[in-house]
């Protein structure tokens, strides 16, 4: 009787083993990249400021591009008011507009928003106090720039190229590229660029900005007349040939005559 027992109780935790297993896999959600994971991040917060809707113009920024084309950027003043508040501020003061992205690091990021485009510039207002928060550091996040100090934020800012998660919770992120990444891609990569990417023009949506107007060549310099300088070979001079005369016709030949 005591075999009977305990060959029913291991069948019994057999059968609990795996229905315990499936409840625990229920209640965990399968990720599919470490970019989804960190997305779900904190998602059972309560209390949480609800982000506002991708449609609101009040929260998309409009970066037109050297690159070719317009990047729309989803504002989460949810998460970083004052940040936000700052990029708002100082694009419609035309801050931004003809600003370089000054440090580039392919498969990491492209860095802009500093006037002097070396990175130690910024705008004339203060410095904003870190607002790091949840969001996390995946492709197409656009999170400020600052130095040691983390209230040192200003007005230089970064678009990640590729998921970095370990900035998370060390920059404050405050919004993604919902449109026009494929211009963000093409920015000149270096530490400066040699020829630099370029933010033509900043705007907030709710602005009612104009279309996007591609950048046009510029014109080639007027350099004047040709000028020869000083010791310069001269222009070689063709001479005609003279036309000889025509010759004159032989005299005619005397007969030849008998000798007597």
């Amino acid at each position: 009787m005591r075999v009977l027992a305990a060959l029913a109780m291991m069948m019994a935790s057999l059968i609990a083993v795996p229905a315990q297993a499936q409840k625990q896999s229920q209640a965990q959600p399968k990720f599919t990249s470490p970019a989804k994971a960190a997305q779900v991040l904190e998602d059972n917060v309560t209390g949480r400021p609800t982000p506002p809707p991708v449609t609101d113009k009040e929260n998309l920024w409009l970066l037109d591009l050297s690159t070719g084309g317009r990047v729309t950027i989803w504002l989460r003043p949810d998460v970083a008011p004052k940040m936000v508040e700052r990029i708002k501020t100082l694009t419609r003061r035309h801050f931004y507009d003809g600003l370089t992205f000054h440090r580039v690091i392919d498969g990491f990021m492209a860095q802009g928003g500093d006037p002097k485009g070396d990175g130690t510039g910024g705008s004339d207002l203060p410095n904003v106090p870190a607002e790091f928060n949840y969001l996390p550091h995946v492709r197409g996040s656009v999170a400020a720039a600052r130095a040691d100090d983390p209230n040192s934020a200003n007005s230089q800012f970064y678009i990640v190229f590729q998921p970095r998660f370990a900035l998370d919770k060390k920059y404050t992120v405050f919004g993604r590229v919902i449109d026009g990444m494929q211009y963000v891609d093409r920015i000149e990569r270096g530490e400066p660029p040699a020829n630099p990417s370029r933010i033509v023009h900043a705007y907030v949506a709710a602005d009612n900005p104009p279309a996007y107007v591609p950048m046009a060549p510029a014109p080639a310099a007027d350099l004047g007349a040709p000028v020869t300088l000083p010791g310069a070979a001269p222009k070689p001079v063709t001479i005609t040939p003279a036309r000889r005369p025509a010759p004159k016709a032989a005299p005619a030949k005397k007969a030849a005559t008998a000798t007597k």
